[in-house]
């Protein structure tokens, strides 16, 4: 390990949580074009970099930065957009979102044009009131790319259409998160230690407003996983206060949070 590691990235992840018709709690995942340098490949929940953008936008309306980012990303890679109408207050229709994946999303996604620029010209605003943390997870100093990021969870009972970005994601789907852990055990899905963590803690939830209560009422911890070999294998130690059922976990993830 170098003796400067690099400082963490500020980072921002959305956990949309949906019922469905058939199932009773689905999370938005998205998969991960395999060239990315880090968690290439790897099914996440969509998230990102916080930019200077986003914090301009934060200020210009009094909230966290962080939560910004985490609706923006979440408009990049999976064409869903949680705002406002400005005047109205209603949430974006799957017509609105639509549009303004086909209008706008490209430049968004390529920085030609800012999030809150999109927002202003369409009269809407981030619905950042429907943002509840989560949780809290930086990258070890030995790892060479290193993320602060905060996870956020919302809600989610519209109906806009999901549209991966096909750039540096390849899909975009709604899945029970008992589902996708049982693929990513067959193998059909790459999940990181930190995104296998939060799957399971969602496990632990039967419904979409049972988990929201629970979250609201849970006391963020940060987690910043210290790993170790063991004749088992790979072992993760996080504070167990954390609230993910444990302090130490056998890992066989791929090498990143």
């Amino acid at each position: 390990m170098s003796d400067h590691p690099p400082e963490p990235r500020p980072a921002a992840t959305l956990i949309l949580l949906r019922q469905s018709e058939t199932q009773s709690l689905q999370t938005l995942m998205v998969v991960r074009q395999e060239t990315i340098v880090f968690a290439g490949g790897a099914t996440v929940f969509p998230g990102g970099r916080v930019d200077s953008r986003d914090h301009e936008y934060a200020d210009q309306i009094g909230d966290d930065a962080y939560k910004v980012a985490a609706i923006r990303e979440t408009f990049e890679e999976s064409g869903i957009l949680l705002a406002y109408d400005r005047t109205g207050g209603n949430p974006v229709s799957r017509d609105t979102a639509r549009q303004l994946t086909e209008h706008y999303r490209h430049a968004v996604t390529n920085g030609e044009l800012a999030f809150a620029d999109m927002l202003e010209d369409a009269a809407l605003v981030a619905a950042v009131d429907r943002l509840v943390p989560f949780a809290h997870w930086i990258t070890p100093p030995s790892r060479a790319k290193r993320y602060d990021t905060r996870f956020f969870v919302a809600s989610y009972a519209e109906d806009q259409h999901v549209a991966h970005d096909d750039g540096e994601v390849t899909k975009a789907m709604w899945l029970a998160p008992s589902r996708l852990l049982a693929d990513a055990r067959d193998s059909k899905y790459k999940l990181v230690f930190a995104t296998r963590m939060n799957v399971e803690r969602l496990c632990t939830f039967t419904s979409v407003d049972e988990a929201m209560e629970a979250i609201r009422k849970t006391p963020v911890v940060t987690v910043r996983p210290e790993s170790f070999q063991t004749p088992e294998g790979k072992m993760v130690r996080i504070p167990r206060e954390a609230g993910y059922g444990g302090e130490l976990f056998l890992s066989n993830d791929p090498a990143a949070i």
